[in-house]
């Protein structure tokens, strides 16, 4: 049989030959060379869509940052309607008839649960988030005022309305009301912003914003909210005061519940525990140890900067695949942050340093509270009778609206000095700042605020503003320069101290204290007080009280405290310049 290829005339037909206009296959070299522009297209492109992808998550994380922050703010410029206490407080004596003692009795119940759940709520802060925080905030305001409201306008226990243990419940939920919100806020700065450069600005800020809460409130009671007819046209009505004030911050609370967030939180998990593994606080550490087990079995070796690199990848990539969130690895993670917060705040609890600065934030912030609550009752004092009340510009209003100012003021100023004044470690200090530069510590500034305050003190206690009452303006802003300044470096130099991951209980810890100091104060004031009525036979059924004996024993001893206060902030001082910490 004859072969195929026989014949030359003969035409072999191939079956890749049916198309006569297909081009010849590449060569090898022309493959491979199309091949490799291929891979290289593809890997631009995928370089290119990681880049835009990158851009777009870390966008969208100052936007966050930033849109929390402007949240944080609104919350604190709302949460501090407690400070106007002394715009109504002479009318809780005057309508309702309660001795100075009940007065006080309500603000330092107040002033208690503003305070003493702190610890709580900032625990809640670090381990969950700030938003249900401030839920929570907005329905206690909204609950305790609207509680208020009805207890004022059924009037006084003796004419049938009800008893002043009415009253001091719904301050109690008030005062839980101001600590949630405010620290769901001031917490969520710390952690967004404590590791930048301007951390003392971005806690001074929602801080100096609670210090106006109360000026713009009381401003707006006085001059919109006031009775328009009667024989005391011109208070404020406190029953629509107290009704705005319910509506008003629970629609604050509801916002900071969507909008209150933390970025990056993992990232200050991983470099908290990076630093104390450096710090050799961990070898004692049983779940340490077992972290290091498990991580090692599961080929993530141990936590050193390597695992912090790679978790921040996967929490960039989690960012970008929501469904991969929920790994397996999840338990573990959240065992470890738990395990990290405690481990954070036994190290905070343990240091002696720490108390020193609670007790000389108790010394004084106790007498702050105590003077801004009575202001009211103080300014009473300075105009006996047959005299006329209080001039508008020594109105109670006019003094709230000045210590605010003034503390605002002080609150702004310290917290952008500090930034860029105050020294900072040796080993940033060669990256950030190589020259020499002028330095001056967050405590010269601390100390220099209280000796201010202890000068508005003795102003009152001298019996000097008795017989020159135009010279009160003088007191309320020496107070309020240092009752900001102290507020505001306080917090700050908590997180420089002890770093911002368990922040919210840490801060919360030191927080505690103002609410104890009002309570003795309030007392003291208040048994000063009704002591020198009841010895002058003064004020009737009100028990009113006038004359620098009403108050002068307990400015002396608030001056004193303050003058205490500095000696312990010194002593901490000293043992932070032995560890090294920059303050």
């Amino acid at each position: 049989m004859p072969s195929r290829n026989s014949s030359p005339s003969a035409k072999e037909i191939n079956k890749l030959d049916f198309d006569d206009n297909r081009r010849p296959p590449p060569t090898t070299d022309e493959s491979v060379s199309g091949g490799l522009l291929r891979d290289d297209e593809s890997l631009l492109s995928d370089v290119v869509h990681g880049v835009i992808e990158r851009d777009r998550r870390k966008m969208q994380r100052q936007v966050t940052k930033y849109l929390s922050f402007v949240s944080a703010i609104l919350s604190c410029l709302c949460a501090g309607s407690i400070t106007a206490y002394s715009l109504y407080g002479p009318l809780f004596q005057s309508r309702l008839h309660y001795t100075q003692g009940q007065v006080n009795a309500v603000s330092t119940a107040a002033e208690l649960a503003m305070y003493l759940p702190v610890p709580i709520f900032g625990y809640l802060c670090d381990r969950f988030s700030p938003r249900p925080l401030s839920l929570f905030a907005g329905v206690l305001f909204a609950l305790g005022y609207l509680l208020a409201a009805l207890a004022y306008r059924h009037g006084s226990a003796n004419e049938g309305g009800f008893p002043p243990a009415i009253m001091t419940v719904s301050f109690i939920g008030v005062g839980m009301g101001t600590s949630c919100m405010y620290l769901s806020a001031v917490t969520t700065c710390a952690k967004n912003f404590g590791r930048g450069k301007h951390k003392g600005l971005a806690l001074a800020m929602p801080i100096a914003a609670f210090g106006l809460s109360g000026m713009w409130q009381s401003q707006v009671g006085s001059q919109l909210l006031y009775e328009k007819s009667g024989e005391k046209s011109g208070e404020v009505d406190v029953y629509r005061y107290f009704i705005f004030l319910a509506i008003l911050l629970f629609v604050v609370g509801l916002i900071g519940a969507f909008a209150l967030n933390v970025v990056n939180e993992d990232e200050l998990i991983d470099e908290a525990v990076s630093e104390l593994e450096r710090s050799g606080l961990l070898e004692d550490s049983p779940f340490f140890h077992r972290s290091v087990i498990h991580d090692s079995s599961n080929g993530y070796g141990t936590v050193g900067s390597s695992q912090i690199i790679s978790r921040s990848a996967e929490s960039e990539d989690a960012d970008a695949h929501p469904a991969t969130r929920k790994s397996p690895s999840g338990s573990e993670d959240a065992r470890r942050k738990t395990w990290l917060l405690n481990n954070e705040t036994r190290i905070f609890l343990l240091d002696h340093t720490m108390w020193l600065l609670a007790a000389g934030f108790f010394a004084v912030t106790g007498p702050g509270e105590a003077f801004i609550n009575n202001l009211g009752t103080i300014i009473n004092t300075l105009y006996p009778p047959p005299s006329t009340s209080p001039p508008s510009s020594n109105s109670p209003a006019t003094h709230v609206s000045i210590v605010a100012l003034t503390s605002t003021l002080a609150r702004l100023l310290t917290g952008t000095l500090s930034d860029l004044l105050a020294p900072v470690a040796p080993s940033r200090l060669i990256l950030e700042h190589p020259g020499k530069r002028f330095t001056c510590s967050r405590l010269v500034f601390l100390l220099g605020g209280t000796l201010l305050f202890s000068f508005g003190q003795l102003l009152l206690a001298s019996g000097l503003v008795q017989t020159h009452p135009l010279v009160f303006p003088l007191v309320s802003a020496l107070v309020g320069l240092g009752y900001g300044a102290v507020f505001s470096l306080t917090p700050i130099i908590v997180s420089v101290v002890w770093g911002v991951q368990s922040f919210g209980t840490n801060w919360g810890i030191v927080a505690i204290v103002p609410g104890a100091g009002a309570a003795v104060w309030g007392a003291i004031y208040a048994a000063v007080y009704d002591s020198a009525a009841g010895s002058a036979g003064e004020g009737g059924a009100e028990r009113l009280c006038y004359g620098v004996g009403c108050y002068a024993l307990t400015f002396w001893g608030m001056a004193a405290f303050s003058w205490i206060a500095m000696a312990l902030w010194v002593m901490a001082w000293r043992g932070w310049r032995k560890r090294g910490i920059a303050v």
